[in-house]
C-alpha cells in the first residue's frame, strides 16, 4: 500500500453551459436554480472536496442529476475539472458504458486488441487473454464476427469481460451489474469482487443500495452537486434509505 491516497479531490467543480431557456419547465427551473451562476453555467459538481484512502470501496449514491455520473467521468478523466484540482494515481480501468471504445467494423478479437491500447496493455500480454475474455464474455462462434452483428447484450457482455480482464489500481464502475441474463450477471458480480479485492481504491456509483451495503466500506451521497453525507457504507445508506422512504409517503 502506498503512501499517497490513490484519489484526492480539493474544491472540484464541474459546470456545464447551459443557459435559462424558456423551455425549461418552470419546476426544473426552481429546483435546479441554486446550481446555476450569474452567467448561466449550470453546476453539475461543487466544492468537491473528497479523499479515497488505500484498500476503500467507496458506493456514491443520491438522486438522478445528483452528480454520480459526472463525478466518475471527472475521475476517469473524461471531464476536467473547472475548478480545484483532481488527482489518481496508478492505472485506472473504467467500467462506465461497457462496451465504449469498439469499432462496429472489427470482430471480437481485433477489439479486445483494441481497447486493450486504450487501456495501456501491450498487445502481446492482451493477445494471451483473448481466449478467456471470449469464454467469459460466451460469444462463441460470433468471435471472428464483426462487432455490429451483436445484440446488445452480447456487446455489453464483451465489452464487461475485455474492461475486467486487467488489474487496475483504481476501479471505476457506473451500474454495471445490469449487464446481461441473470447468469452473467452472477458471473459479473464474481468477477467485480476479485478486482475489488485486489485494487487501491473502488468507487461504485449505484442505484443498487443491497449491493452497495455488500461491497462498500464506505458511501457518500451527492445531492444538487455536492457531497451531503460521508461515512460508513451501511449506516449512510440506511439513513438515505429512511430519507427515500419519507419523501414517498
Amino acid at each position: 500500500m502506498g503512501a499517497t491516497p490513490p484519489i484526492l479531490l480539493n474544491n472540484v467543480g464541474v459546470r456545464y453551459n447551459m443557459r435559462l431557456k424558456k423551455k425549461r419547465t418552470l419546476r426544473r427551473s426552481i429546483t435546479q436554480a441554486s446550481r446555476f451562476d450569474a452567467k448561466g453555467h449550470f453546476w453539475a459538481l461543487r466544492n468537491i472536496d473528497l479523499e479515497i484512502k488505500d484498500g476503500e470501496t467507496v458506493a456514491v449514491i443520491g438522486g438522478n442529476g445528483a452528480g454520480k455520473s459526472t463525478l466518475l467521468m471527472t475521475l476517469a478523466g473524461i471531464l476536467a475539472p473547472d475548478e480545484g484540482s483532481i488527482a489518481v494515481y496508478g492505472s485506472i480501468a473504467t467500467l462506465l458504458h461497457v462496451g465504449a471504445g469498439f469499432d462496429d467494423e472489427l470482430n471480437a478479437e481485433e477489439n479486445i486488441l483494441l481497447v486493450g491500447a486504450f487501456l495501456g496493455v501491450p498487445a502481446s500480454a492482451m493477445r494471451k487473454k483473448i481466449p478467456e475474455i471470449i469464454d467469459f464474455a460466451g460469444i462463441g462462434d460470433f468471435a471472428k464476427s464483426e462487432v455490429r452483428t451483436y445484440s446488445s447484450g452480447m456487446r455489453a457482455r464483451l465489452g464487461f469481460a475485455v474492461a475486467t480482464s486487467v488489474n487496475p489500481d483504481v476501479l471505476l464502475i457506473d451500474e454495471v451489474l445490469s449487464t446481461g441474463d441473470a447468469s452473467f450477471r452472477d458471473k459479473a458480480r464474481d468477477r467485480m469482487l476479485e478486482l475489488m479485492q485486489k485494487a487501491r481504491a473502488v468507487v461504485y456509483v449505484t442505484h443498487d443500495l443491497s449491493s452497495a451495503k455488500a461491497f462498500c466500506t464506505r458511501s457518500i451521497e451527492l445531492e444538487g452537486g455536492k457531497i451531503i453525507a460521508d461515512g460508513p457504507a451501511r449506516s449512510i445508506i440506511d439513513a438515505y434509505e429512511k430519507k427515500m422512504r419519507g419523501t414517498l409517503r
